[in-house]
């Protein structure tokens, strides 16, 4: 008998490194998907948890191996104490990102840690996780993976928005879902507000006091990647090698380049948001930067849409497990329109307790 109803725990570790987003939601299908979020909470990572995961890049394989196994396991006690936190009895299994190490799609690598066995093993329960890799290998960008969610929880909006460590956009064109990332956000804010012992710039106030760099932001403007066009995805290597060594040759006071970052943002984005009388679902911790949203309202031509905090906060959460569902169910959950891959295909992989085989 067909299953229509499915109790989740999702989570979510992006490259912001805000934290472990975890939801318990339940996602059902009658003709159309709709959801519900039971629960919902961040789990901030510790600093040393911080300097690990912001250094992955430039780790060896073995190192990162060892990071893998260890991080694994840290998710299985953080996912436990969330159980037992909402005393969740009905589940039907956890479906996870894990946390992205390298991602360099056009050498055929992708690697997310915490997607180990012993997460399985250590929950008893079984995981549905590692979602990029067999698109990667299908020739695809490994990302994003969050349009196929646009399209079926978040249709009545025209775009869909998040502004995270990257912003990345999902739209419908030609009735295929086009997605991908537009530029840095926090990954490039954060970074900066960090020398001065803050975790972000709260509601831009920061970047609001600094002042416009023109030869910087020209030359931000300019990077080749922002002519390329779509399917393509950007990761923190591609950060390292083009933006910071490039802001840090202006040596520049920290609010000006704050402030120039900011007015680079939302340049970019609105240069994809040129079609009138659309709405634009905007979510990711960059919207409680309101000095980002008000210039973004102010260049460009559509009615941009703040939901609330719960959809804000933990949409791609609720949209990895929904393409945990997806898996389940053998259906589609990712899109050769998106990701370049060479055809659609129904990503990730299923860990099993070693006590249930």
């Amino acid at each position: 008998m067909a299953k229509y109803n499915y109790n989740i725990i999702a989570v979510m570790s992006g490259t912001s490194l805000d934290g472990i987003d975890l939801i318990y939601a339940t996602y059902n299908v009658d003709n159309k998907w709709d959801f519900k979020v039971h629960y919902a909470e961040t789990i901030k990572y510790s600093p040393q948890w911080k300097t690990v995961l912001g250094g992955l890049v430039n780790q060896s394989m073995d190192h990162l191996q060892a990071i893998d196994a260890e991080y694994s396991e840290y998710l299985a006690t953080v996912i436990s104490s969330f159980i037992k936190k909402h005393s969740i009895e009905a589940i039907d299994f956890i479906s996870s990102h894990g946390h992205t190490a390298l991602h360099q799609p056009e050498q055929g690598l992708t690697y997310q840690i915490g997607n180990q066995q012993i997460l399985a093993d250590m929950l008893n329960r079984n995981v549905i996780c590692d979602f990029r890799v067999e698109d990667v290998e299908l020739g695809g960008q490994g990302a994003p993976l969050v349009p196929i969610g646009d399209r079926l929880l978040f249709n009545d909006f025209e775009y869909c928005l998040n502004l995270g460590g990257f912003a990345n956009i999902s739209f419908e064109s030609k009735n295929e879902r086009i997605a991908y990332d537009i530029c840095p956000v926090n990954i490039v804010l954060n970074h900066y507000v960090s020398k001065l012992n803050l975790e972000f710039d709260d509601k831009g106030q920061l970047a609001s006091a600094g002042n416009v760099n023109k030869s910087l932001l020209l030359q931000l403007n300019a990077l080749h990647y922002y002519k390329e066009e779509p399917p393509k995805s950007l990761g923190l290597e591609w950060v390292d090698l083009n933006i910071f060594p490039l802001i840090e040759s202006f040596q520049l006071e920290t609010e000006d380049i704050l402030r120039t970052f900011v007015e680079h943002v939302a340049l970019q984005i609105s240069k994809v948001l040129m079609e009138k009388n659309t709405k634009v679902l905007v979510t990711g911790g960059g919207v409680y930067n309101n000095f980002l949203i008000d210039r973004l309202r102010q260049l460009s031509i559509v009615e941009i849409v703040i939901p609330q905090n719960e959809i804000i906060e933990f949409k791609e959460a609720l949209i990895f497990g929904l393409l945990g569902v997806l898996k389940k169910r053998n259906e589609i959950n990712c899109l050769k329109s998106v990701t370049g891959a060479k055809r659609n295909h129904s990503s990730g992989k299923i860990l099993i307790p070693k006590n249930r085989i």
